[in-house]
């Protein structure tokens, strides 16, 4: 339990202290920053009087971000138990793609490939190669989905330092392509569909694309598609794994007298 409100592992009192020092150190009043982060003043002053325990966690952002502050709430259970089972998923992602590319041999895989370009470090989850027609795609594992714009921006940025990447391996891309593939789940389902144009807007191309052009690639494609890495029924890997991220129906295409609305993959 923190010391000043409701927020487990998050110390309410100092945190609300340390943004107080920031706006005051950027000359900035209560209100400037509620007008900023499109809050009431009376939260800003609740925020940093380390009144946290009623405060939604999107609304702590906002507020730290209109001080160009990141904050970092970070889940702990069972000791290093958490660290195991988040990395077992991970894991289990890699199989699954690793398995999805025995089908495809013409194309070059590594996984987990460390970077250190222009000051940026990080790792691609897998980078694959498709010799033949100088294709290079990054392939990026979320087992959850949690901030929805920091997974676009860090994909963002490791397509961006990609071409170079893979310079340094001797391959020579002509064409730098992206595929965030995402576990397959209720609730990164949820986020998916919370933020369905902002995502589509970065990764126009869904399932069944990314599956045909892993085939025959031509062009560039921003992908983004579900990964089920549960038993199948047939034996053998298969591309089947992939599910779409469904577009949204226009009116015309909803069955007469029908209520429902699509599902988002």
């Amino acid at each position: 339990m923190s010391s000043g409100g409701h927020h487990p592992g998050v110390d309410d009192l100092a945190v609300g202290r340390a943004l107080r020092a920031i706006r005051v150190r950027k000359r900035l009043r209560q209100a400037d920053v509620a007008e900023i982060a499109k809050v009431s003043p009376s939260t800003v002053s609740r925020l940093e009087r380390g009144r946290m325990d009623r405060l939604q966690v999107g609304t702590i952002r906002s507020v730290c971000a209109a001080l160009d502050v990141r904050l970092l709430l970070q889940a702990r259970w069972e000791g290093g138990e958490l660290d195991r089972l988040v990395s077992s998923r991970h894991s289990a992602m890699h199989e699954v793609v690793a398995r999805l590319f025995l089908e495809l041999p013409e194309w070059i895989t590594s996984p987990e490939v460390t970077f250190s370009e222009y000051g940026e470090r990080g790792s691609i989850d897998i980078l694959a190669w498709h010799p033949a027609t100088r294709s290079l795609l990054v392939i990026e594992l979320k087992t959850e989905i949690v901030d929805v714009q920091d997974t676009v921006a860090v994909l963002d940025k490791k397509v961006r330092l990609a071409r170079k990447i893979a310079t340094d391996r001797g391959w020579r891309p002509a064409i730098v392509s992206a595929w965030l593939l995402v576990a397959d789940g209720r609730t990164n389902r949820r986020r998916v569909e919370a933020h369905r144009t902002m995502l589509r807007n970065a990764f126009p191309h869904d399932g069944r694309q990314i599956a045909a052009w892993l085939r025959r690639p031509e062009g560039r494609v921003l992908a983004l598609s579900f990964l089920s890495s549960g038993p199948r029924r047939t034996t053998g890997p298969s591309l089947a794994t992939v599910r779409r991220v469904r577009r949204p129906r226009s009116a015309s295409e909803v069955p007469r007298g029908s209520t429902s609305k699509a599902p988002p993959g």
